[in-house]
């Protein structure tokens, strides 16, 4: 069977405090939330590579972003395409969920739950495992403990790779193990793989109005597709505080156990204080 999934998430959302305090609607539809202005010359800005590479390696913005994000009562979208062979689209899932934070307590209503096309086997599984792994990290992600370890709830082989994933998503460029053949592919920053990638850095404004760095990982013209599983990954960075605010990164490989093909995006903003979530697309 072919596995191939072009991943599309748009997530819209509407905020309230605990308090009943409404937070003016981020509109995940808006175009060029990042401008790119030019190249930079880091060096000039007192900056280097490893500068960079370190911060990606250490952050857990959006870990944390996600986390915040239990505060707050609010509306989710989800929307996953997959595509065939001939690059048609064959199955699509949309969910439209309500979270609420009552007592301390996470609770999710389903406002809308529409599936079409290819998306389950007969038993009602899901026909890929990668549509189940991505449908499980954004309609849990927001749950109080979701972000805290690795450990996920279940069992089986199935909960192990989605933890892994969730990993994968949340801090691509780290080591991911115990996905065969993947693993060490995951790491772009180690020794082995940094031969592979070229480094490219900007700056621009997101938003309209935040100085940005742009930190970009982008497969070398000469490198084989085989040899790398991340083709590139994409870092913003506020350029007055170092915070990372934003991430794209396209995942591509094939093998014997998996074949997929990502491109997601994924936008925090700072919210009256609190780093949350703006879009992913």
């Amino acid at each position: 069977m072919f596995k191939k999934i072009l991943l599309l998430l748009i997530l819209t959302t509407t905020l309230h405090f605990a308090k009943a305090q409404q937070i003016p609607r981020y509109n995940p539809d808006t175009l060029l939330t990042i401008v790119i202005d030019s190249a930079v010359n880091i060096r000039s800005h007192k900056l280097n590579a490893q500068d960079f590479i370190d911060a990606v390696l250490a952050d857990t913005s959006f870990y944390k972003a996600f986390r915040n994000m239990k505060k707050f009562a609010f509306i989710a979208e989800n929307r996953v395409y997959t595509y065939d062979k001939k690059n048609r689209v064959n199955g699509k899932i949309y969910r439209k969920l309500r979270y609420t934070n009552k007592g301390g307590k996470n609770q999710t209503q389903y406002l809308a739950k529409q599936d079409s096309g290819s998306v389950y086997k007969k038993n009602g599984k899901y026909q890929l495992y990668t549509v189940e792994m991505f449908d499980y990290i954004f309609t849990n992600a927001y749950n109080s403990g979701f972000s805290k370890g690795d450990a996920l709830p279940g069992g089986g082989k199935n909960s192990s790779y989605k933890s892994k994933l969730k990993t994968l998503i949340f801090r691509p460029g780290t080591k991911v193990t115990g996905i065969p053949f993947i693993s060490g592919k995951t790491e772009i920053f180690s020794k082995d793989m940094r031969q592979f990638y070229n480094y490219q850095f900007a700056r621009g404004k997101y938003l309209d109005s935040i100085p940005v760095y742009r930190f970009k990982v982008i497969r070398k013209p000469s490198t084989s597709p085989d040899d790398v599983m991340i083709n590139e990954m994409n870092t913003i960075f506020d350029a007055r505080t170092f915070q990372i605010l934003g991430r794209y990164v396209d995942m591509k490989y094939s093998n014997m156990l998996f074949d997929f093909n990502v491109q997601m995006n994924l936008e925090l903003n700072n919210i009256n204080g609190e780093l949350l979530p703006a879009k992913i697309s």
